[in-house]
């Protein structure tokens, strides 16, 4: 039987049949005029709002379905308002996503150009299936060898911006091993413009080439940023956006070596790594006087999409200030493991190894070691190495205060390479802006052999709790965004942002004697080490397994260079036979991790280096 909700009557005539009790009637008769009020006022306030939307629908245009973009649900959030990790705002009802998609575009219209816009960007895109755009640059340009590609030049006279103020713009050409192209956009008062490219920026050096480029449907492969780094009257190159996600900058007195990726996604993973790529950036115009340029990335990937913001100072050491919201792609996990703020670099050999067969070159490497910074303010530095196999090492790093890859060895006697010039290669710092939360900091170390190869990368992986709404309960349902802030700091080579005493030279042999035995020779340096004489009672502090005890330690004063020499052995059990080097090759080989810090005695709890630490392989 269908009773009319606004004829509270009806009701009346339903409820009396019941049992004849008094208080019971009165009971129910309450009950029906509460209902009978709550049904006549829903109905009053759907005749109003169809009165006022002229004929349409009530339920599609109501004031309940959706908040205006005036609303406090609507207006867009700081990214500095939310801590790291946390899921990012998202505007509109998540239910109606074609609709919010529209009024959003509606809303935003007329809006000045914000990062707001670009987060709105990497969320419509998260809801849309992952278009490869490998097929976007033709044959006949991927075909060029790194020669043929790099005589395609830029046109210095169509820079953009290079008569307006300090800041100036050129741009790649796609091709060689540059396999997609982006969209660049000028941002200028708060208005988006595209920049349309054109093959008469560039000058090809052939004219058979350039006939081809000019037939074609291109666009850039990506960008370079010059300011006047060491004078006013020298404009040079400060940084550089080019290949999947990858970037890099530069401060004073430095070369480019290591470089900065927006996200590693399943590095090292044996289902292969999944290399997300900026696929669209905005630059934001700086004023004639401008110290600081701000641009923005749109990225894309199969798992998820991404909107990141750089704030750009060059400087003695340049500084970027990155904001990035990341969106996980509809119907889509988040990827087993995900790395924030990865560093990229090249490490051939160092002191460690006593130079390399055939090379004239005592070291060779874009950085040596890693550094980074635990919440509790101790300081760590792990030299690196170039292994025999596949290398991954993980260090816990709850609410990380920094780390990078630094190239601490700057004297050119210890490489001797007048082309390379690796003791100018700059040292990358990354710093977090907010507590990221519980993870770990993720070194991988791969084998090469050639030197222009990047073989190490470090990146920092959030713990599964954080990727999913609950903090990682059993049937939890996972976040739909994660934010991460940080600030990177290009540092001249040799600079070390501490000032306790520094590890500055590795060697490592096995003893002839014994082949099981494992020497170690570590130098430290710094002025406060310097100071102290020879007959101080320092202390030397080293961790390693119960098994495996330090042997034959002792610390002395360096006369040569003032700091302190540390030297310590291990025995290592041997492999024997060919099964256990089968096993070793499967399974990666077994390493045991060694630690060594400094002190003026084993009591205080200030330590007077950072602690060196060392994966043994055995």
């Amino acid at each position: 039987m269908m009773i009319p909700l606004n004829e509270p009557h009806s009701f009346v005539r339903l409820l009396w049949p019941l049992p004849r009790n008094l208080v019971v009637r009165m009971l129910c008769f309450c009950l029906v005029v509460l209902l009978s009020t709550t049904a006549l006022g829903q109905a009053a306030q759907g005749s109003e709002t169809a009165a006022s939307t002229s004929g349409q629908p009530s339920a599609a245009s109501g004031p309940s379905s959706r908040p205006s973009a005036e609303t406090p649900a609507q207006a867009p959030t700081s990214p500095a308002v939310l801590p790291a990790g946390q899921e990012a705002p998202s505007p509109g009802d998540a239910g109606n996503i074609e609709q919010n998609e529209e009024q959003e575009e509606e809303a935003s219209g007329d809006a000045l150009f914000s990062f707001a816009e670009v987060e709105k960007a990497a969320r419509k895109l998260s809801r849309r299936p992952y278009q490869n755009p490998d097929a976007q640059v033709p044959g006949f340009l991927l075909g060029l060898n790194a020669e043929q590609w790099n005589k395609i030049r830029f046109d210095s006279g169509q820079r953009l911006w290079a008569d307006v103020g300090p800041f100036s713009v050129d741009f790649f050409h796609p091709g060689f091993i540059y396999n997609r192209v982006v969209r660049i956009n000028v941002v200028n008062q708060g208005k988006s413009e595209p920049l349309v490219f054109s093959p008469a920026m560039f000058d090809y050096g052939d004219e058979a080439l350039a006939a081809k480029a000019a037939a074609a449907d291109l666009n850039f492969a990506g960008f370079r940023l010059h300011f006047p780094l060491h004078g006013k009257d020298l404009s040079e190159e400060v940084a550089s956006f080019l290949g999947a996600s990858y970037y890099r900058a530069l401060g004073r007195n430095s070369s480019y070596g290591l470089s900065a990726r927006g996200l590693a996604l399943n590095t090292a993973l044996p289902d292969g790594e999944e290399f997300p790529y900026f696929r669209e950036f905005w630059l934001e115009k700086p004023a004639p006087d401008a110290s600081v340029m701000v641009l923005y990335a749109l990225m894309d990937s199969p798992s998820l999409t991404g909107a990141f913001k750089f704030t750009l100072t060059p400087g003695t050491s340049t500084v970027m200030d990155v904001e990035s919201v990341l969106f996980r792609r509809k119907g889509t996990p988040w990827p087993r493991k995900i790395g924030i703020a990865p560093v990229s670099s090249m490490f051939l050999y160092s002191e460690m190894s006593n130079g390399s067969r055939g090379d004239y070159r005592p070291e060779v490497h874009n950085s040596d070691g890693l550094l980074y910074r635990t919440a509790d303010n101790l300081w760590h530095w792990r030299p690196l190495t170039n292994p025999e196999r596949l290398a991954v090492s993980s260090f816990p790093l709850e609410n990380p205060r920094g780390f990078g890859l630094v190239q601490r060895d700057t004297d050119f006697d210890h490489y001797q390479d007048i082309s390379a010039r690796f003791e100018r290669r700059g040292s990358l710092w990354v710093e977090p802006s907010k507590t990221w939360g519980p993870g770990r900091l993720e070194l991988i170390e791969i084998p090469s052999k050639e030197d222009f190869h990047d073989n190490i990368t470090v990146f920092w992986v959030p713990d599964a709790s954080l990727l999913t709404k609950s903090g990682g309960e059993e049937g939890d349902s996972p976040r739909d965004s994660l934010r991460f802030d940080y600030r990177l700091y290009w540092m001249t080579p040799g600079v070390t942002p501490h000032g306790l005493g520094r590890a500055v030279a590795t060697r490592i042999f096995r003893s002839p004697k014994n082949n099981g035995r494992v020497v170690f020779i570590i130098d430290f340096e710094g002025e406060a080490l310097k100071s102290l004489p020879a007959d101080t009672g320092l202390s030397s502090i080293v961790e390693t397994p119960v098994e495996f005890p330090a042997l034959d330690k002792h610390l002395r004063k360096n006369p040569v260079t003032g700091g302190w020499r540390l030297q310590f052995s291990l025995q290592l059990p041997q492999q024997d036979g060919v099964v256990q080097s089968l096993f070793a090759a499967r399974d990666g080989q077994p390493r045991l991790r060694v630690k060594a810090v400094l002190k003026r005695g084993e009591n205080l709890p200030d330590p007077l280096t950072e602690a060196w630490v060392f994966d043994v392989p055995y």
